[in-house]
Order: structure tokens, then C-alpha cells, then sequence
């Protein structure tokens, strides 16, 4: 206490104490409020506790912000290779380091990356070629798949009409798991031990989703066409689109995530890919089975 009274070169506010050996090894913390409640004579060894957290100076911010929340710590301590004391840092500073990376994260969903207000046209132009690119290529795809049915579609104006209906659902119910699942990962909230359970989850919920709007939509197309048989299609390829929409929002981001590509800049193309093509092909291959076109 003596020692902390006299010495100028403290942080302004503090919770714990670390204790080092003279080659600056880290031994242990003193809570603060304990060492004020002890006596004197006590030694800061006999009121050290030594099952500390401490935090390798190579660490990335973002695990160092895991550590925080995973321990519930309010400080800690920061080490070199040879488990040194370098430094401290308090949930101050941890509170800087997950409002940068929520909005890292919401820029990368958004498929603009690092971008700032102070980037030149050329630069941000440059930036978001690539995904838009990647989005070109993909909605090709979409539209090839389209093509497969052109006769289909001649012959049934309603399902021109109501095709988009089955694709936004998809991709809709797609991008909440998806947003879900790089969240997830991001907090490190996702790991081997609950992957399957959660993926069970998003199963479930894509099939209740897509039991209720196929109802909904199939009794609404029904009475607007005059047609039991396309309200049966549309219903049926709603219950299949939002189910692998599912699938793939929590999938994607997955396997992303095990090829060491970030989720949340990519995650959100494929799985708009996959809601689109698997929805017209649902939609428009069953309607050509049912009517033999």
C-alpha cells in the first residue's frame, strides 16, 4: 500500500495487483479490495492467487476480447514467450476492442470490408469489385437454372409470378442462420462440442418456418390462380428451399471457417446462391414433373 501511495507511474484505475518474481516471471494477482482488508504482517504471497489468465502479447485483440468474456475477467495480465509480465489490460480496453470488431463484422456482412469515409473512390471502387463480381457469377447461375424451365414458364405465367416468392423466402431464412452462425463463431460460442446440436436447431426451425409459409402461400396461390395444384407446388418447394436455406446458413459459414476464409465476407454470397438455385429448381422442376411439361 506504501509502495503504490508513492509511486507516480500506476494506471489511473486498477482491480488487481500481479505479482512477479525479480527475473519478472508472473506468479499470481492480489485482489485490491483484499489487500486492503489485510493486515500489515501478511506477506502479498501468502494473499496471492495464482489460477491467473494471462494473455500472450502475440495474441490477436479479438481472442484477447474471448478471454475477457470467457473468464469474466476486469484485468489481466500480459506476457511475452517466456511468460514475462509486459503490460496489463483492464475491460476498458476491452470494451474499444468489441465495439471495433462488431463493426468489422457488420462492414464484412455487408461485403465492404475495411473500408473508411476517407478512402478514395478508386480504392473502395476496387475494394468490392471482387464480391460483386463473385455475386455476377452466381446470379448467372440462378438464371441458367431458370432456363432449364423456359418451355415450363411459357406454358404457366403463374409460376413467373410466383417464383420470386419461393427464392426471397429462402434466402431470407438463409441470411438469419447465417447471421446467427458468424456470430457464433465470431464469439467462439460455436465449437465441436454443440455444432451438431445447433445444427439440429436450424433444422427444425427451417422445417417449422417452412411448414407455416407453405401453408400460408399454398392456400393464398391456390385461390388466386384457381389452381389446388399450383398452391401444392409452391408449398412443397417452400418446405425444400427453406429447409436447405437453413442448412446452408449454418453450413457455409462452417466450412468457411475450416478453410481459414472469414465468414462473415463470404458466407453471405453462397448462401444467397444456394436459396436462389435450389428455390427455382424446387419450384419450376416440380411444377414440370406435376404437369408433365
Amino acid at each position: 500500500i506504501d509502495y503504490m501511495r508513492e509511486e507516480e507511474d500506476l494506471p489511473n484505475r486498477f482491480h488487481e495487483i500481479f505479482v512477479i518474481s525479480p527475473q519478472y516471471e508472473l506468479l499470481g494477482y492480489v485482489q485490491l479490495d483484499r489487500l486492503l482488508r489485510t493486515g500489515r504482517s501478511a506477506s502479498v504471497e501468502s494473499i496471492m492467487e495464482d489460477n491467473i489468465h494471462p494473455i500472450e502479447a502475440t495474441v490477436d485483440q479479438e481472442e484477447a476480447a474471448h478471454i475477457f468474456q470467457q473468464y469474466d475477467l476486469l484485468s489481466a495480465a500480459v506476457i511475452d514467450n517466456n511468460g514475462r509480465l509486459v503490460g496489463v489490460m483492464t475491460i476498458d480496453d476491452i470494451v474499444d476492442v468489441i465495439h471495433e470488431e462488431a463493426e468489422e463484422d457488420i462492414k464484412r456482412l455487408g461485403g465492404v470490408g475495411d473500408e473508411e469515409l476517407s478512402d478514395t473512390v478508386i480504392d473502395i471502387a476496387r475494394s468490392r469489385f471482387l464480391w460483386l463480381l463473385i455475386n455476377l457469377v452466381t446470379a448467372v447461375l440462378a438464371s441458367v437454372v431458370i432456363g432449364l424451365f423456359d418451355a415450363t414458364i411459357q406454358q404457366m405465367v403463374a409460376l413467373a409470378i410466383l417464383m420470386p416468392i419461393v427464392a426471397s423466402m429462402g434466402g431470407n431464412a438463409g441470411t438469419q442462420t447465417m447471421t446467427v452462425a458468424v456470430r457464433a463463431i465470431a464469439t467462439r460460442d460455436m465449437d465441436s462440442y454443440n455444432t451438431k446440436r445447433i445444427i439440429r436447431r436450424e433444422v427444425m426451425v427451417g422445417l417449422l418456418n417452412g411448414a407455416a409459409f407453405a401453408v400460408l402461400i399454398g392456400v393464398i396461390a391456390a385461390w388466386w390462380f384457381s389452381s389446388l395444384d399450383i398452391g401444392v407446388i409452391i408449398a412443397v418447394a417452400m418446405v425444400f428451399n427453406m429447409l436447405c436455406a437453413a442448412m446452408a446458413g449454418i453450413l457455409i459459414p462452417l466450412l468457411l471457417d475450416r478453410l481459414d476464409l472469414d465468414p462473415a465476407i463470404a458466407s453471405s454470397v453462397f448462401v444467397t446462391t444456394v436459396t436462389d438455385v435450389v428455390g427455382f429448381f424446387a419450384f419450376l422442376g416440380l411444377a414440370a414433373w406435376w404437369f408433365g411439361i
